[in-house]
Formats: structure tokens, sequence, C-alpha cells
């Protein structure tokens, strides 16, 4: 299914699905009435758009001007369990950008875990106007050294990080100073959840991603 315009006020949830050299990516579009800039944001190499914080932002940023699409990476319409190298990954980002630059409207470019570092990765040369990098896996867990700071600095836009404050793959603290914003979600981990003893509880860390979000969205234009 291929909606007309997903700009269009009345319409409601719809889904297309878009070739690439990896196979077919799937957009599920959640448009806001009144449109001001898209969110194309994707998942991370161990889920899909069913996560929390992806629906969240896809529930909550139409009310603030932005229509989110969320975009399946080929591997997962497959049903494949594994992600692709990185290569990959950014071939079919790139693939699926045409599909989501919607004429006149200023393009976020975003992803979870994986996905973040693809929206960092190819920012620049696809003319996004932003990047929101939402767990964004400063290092493999354990692994300090072994950090991918380097794709975080060089996204060359403006760049939100949310980032759990209990994260394996990188603490808040952990992240490099650089041009990038970074808002801390309290006691939560790579998922954004956090423990049934934390002082906050998961509704109230869901609303510090989406009400960060949305507050650095207006701030774009």
């Amino acid at each position: 299914m291929t909606p007309a315009s997903p700009a269009t006020p009345a319409m409601s949830e719809a889904s297309e699905l878009v070739d690439t050299e990896a196979g077919p990516a799937r957009i599920t579009w959640r448009p806001a009435p009144s449109p001001r800039l898209v969110l194309a944001v994707s998942h991370g190499a161990g889920g899909g758009v069913e996560a929390r914080d992806l629906q969240a932002l896809a529930a909550e940023l139409p009310r603030h001007g932005v229509t989110v699409a969320l975009i399946e990476q080929p591997w997962r319409v497959a049903g494949k369990k594994v992600a692709p190298a990185p290569r990959t990954l950014d071939a079919g980002w790139r693939a699926i950008w045409p599909a989501v630059a919607v004429p006149g409207l200023p393009v976020i470019s975003g992803g979870r875990s994986a996905g973040a570092r693809v929206a960092c990765r190819t920012a620049a040369e696809l003319g996004a106007a932003a990047v929101l990098a939402l767990s964004f896996p400063l290092h493999p867990p354990g692994r300090p050294e072994k950090s991918r700071a380097a794709e975080l600095l060089g996204a060359g836009v403006p760049t939100l990080v949310v980032q759990g404050g209990n994260d394996p793959f990188g603490r808040p603290e952990e992240f490099p100073e650089g041009a990038h914003e970074l808002v801390e979600v309290p006691y939560g981990d790579h998922g954004f959840a956090v423990p049934k003893r934390a002082p906050i509880g998961q509704e109230e860390a869901v609303s510090i991603i989406t009400d960060a979000v949305a507050a650095w969205a207006g701030s774009l234009g």
C-alpha cells in the first residue's frame, strides 16, 4: 500500500513496502494533521518497531506537527533474526530515504541502537535536517575501548541522543563532548526499561523521552 501523500491531514496510519537491494523494507506512517517535520526512525539489531520508545514517539509526535515514519529494515520484513553487516543496513536506509522525503518538509533521520548508528553514518549524504539517536550503542557492553563515538560525532547535523542512565552500551557520562545534545532517562537500560524499585515508573520514563524529543523537534523549526 502506498499512501498518496504521507502529509495528508485526513490520512490514518498506512503502510507501504519499498524495494531495496536487500529486499523490501516497510514504512508505517503516523501522519501529523499539520506537519512541519518528518521523523523517519528505525529499529535496532535486536528488535523491531514495536519497541516502547518508537511506539510512544509515533503516538505522541504527530500532535506536535511531526509525521512519523516507522521503518522496518529488509531483514526484519523477511523474518530474519540476525541483522546484516553495517554496510547492508546503510544501503537499505539509502534506498528507503526517497520514500520518506516528503516535499517541502525537513526530514529527521532517526533510529534506536544499531538504527541510530545508521542514521548518524548517512545523515550528511542524505541531506537529513537532524538526527535522533535513541540508545546509541557507544560501545559493546564491557568494552569501552571499542568506541563508536566517531560515528556520532561525524553526523554533521543537529543531533539529539536519548540514553538510559544504566545502558550497558554506554551510560550518559561516558559520552564525549560534541555538537550533540544528550537527554538521560534515569535508571533506564538499553530498551529504556526501569527497575520496579526505581524512583520513577515506566510511564514516567517514556514521558521523558517523548517530552524531550517533542521539545527538540520544535526547536528545529
